[in-house]
């Protein structure tokens, strides 16, 4: 049997259970697909009574389940969550993972879920210089040495995240516009991108790690695919499970390093697990 492609998969949380979301973790990971990815909502953006899994939480209880695949954020919201309690829940799992946790992170796009809860939803500027303050906050403290720093956001005063974390996660940054794509050249180790914004950004990615001086090399694109509605399934008739590596195989060739397919209903993920046969 030829390797496995870096195929990941984000289960949806939205209208799913704990249960499904684990079990569907649990048999992408016997199937061979890379990592599993959960989304960062607290309630849906349409028929607002559906269930909604909280990503941390699922993501813990799916490395704590499984021995071999990748967990990580697809993509965590830095607005709902103070930087250091990330470095701290961050460190934490990948500790309890075994090396296998990557923080995915931005700025967020739903005002609703922030309206509704109460969390702050400032411009996307003021957005954007959080994201990338953030960054630093989560690198400072991943070091495990005394942290103080001032900061507009996030000021840290002896602050302290013990123990290092050795190896630290990858940090994509979410990014759909220029500026994010900017602070993913400066600030992340990847940028974890939805196929849209990778075909509208992809050589302005390139020259903004050229301006940051860095190499292409040194950097993970993660493409997400995303699809479909809450209930639906996204995958009926999709090239990632009729001809799985030929999708594969292009996406690569046009400069991603990992893909993420977006599964929301149980015949999505049995359709994977099928697919997945033919690698």
């Amino acid at each position: 049997m030829s390797e496995a492609p870096p195929i990941g998969v984000a289960i949806g949380t939205i209208g799913a259970t704990a249960a499904w979301w684990l079990e569907s973790a649990r048999r992408l990971e016997a199937a061979g697909y890379r990592a599993v990815w959960a989304w960062d909502h607290v309630m849906g953006r349409g028929d607002r009574s559906v269930p909604v899994l909280e990503q941390w939480t699922i993501l813990a209880a799916a490395a704590g389940g499984t021995s071999r695949v990748g967990v990580g954020t697809f993509i965590t919201n830095v607005v709902r969550r103070h930087p250091a309690l990330v470095a701290r829940m961050a460190g934490t799992l990948q500790a309890a993972s075994d090396g296998r946790f990557s923080l995915g992170i931005g700025v967020g796009g739903f005002a609703g879920e922030h309206q509704a809860y109460g969390f702050d939803f400032p411009p996307v500027a003021e957005r954007a210089a959080r994201l990338e303050e953030a960054v630093a906050v989560i690198r400072a403290l991943w070091t495990g040495e005394t942290v103080t720093r001032p900061s507009p956001y996030y000021p840290l005063t002896e602050a302290i995240a013990r123990p290092p974390v050795v190896p630290a996660p990858p940090i994509l940054i979410g990014a759909g516009s220029m500026a994010g794509v900017r602070i993913a050249a400066r600030a992340g180790d990847g940028w974890a991108a939805e196929q849209p914004a990778f075909e509208d950004f992809g050589n302005a990615w390139l020259e903004a790690l050229d301006a940051a001086g860095r190499g292409r090399s040194e950097m993970r694109l993660v493409l997400g695919f995303g699809g479909g509605r809450t209930g639906r399934d996204a995958l009926d008739g999709s090239p990632w499970v009729t001809a799985p590596r030929d999708e594969w195989a292009r996406w690569h060739a046009a400069g991603a390093d990992e893909v993420v397919v977006t599964a929301r209903t149980p015949a999505d993920v049995d359709a994977l697990v099928a697919a997945a046969e033919r690698w």
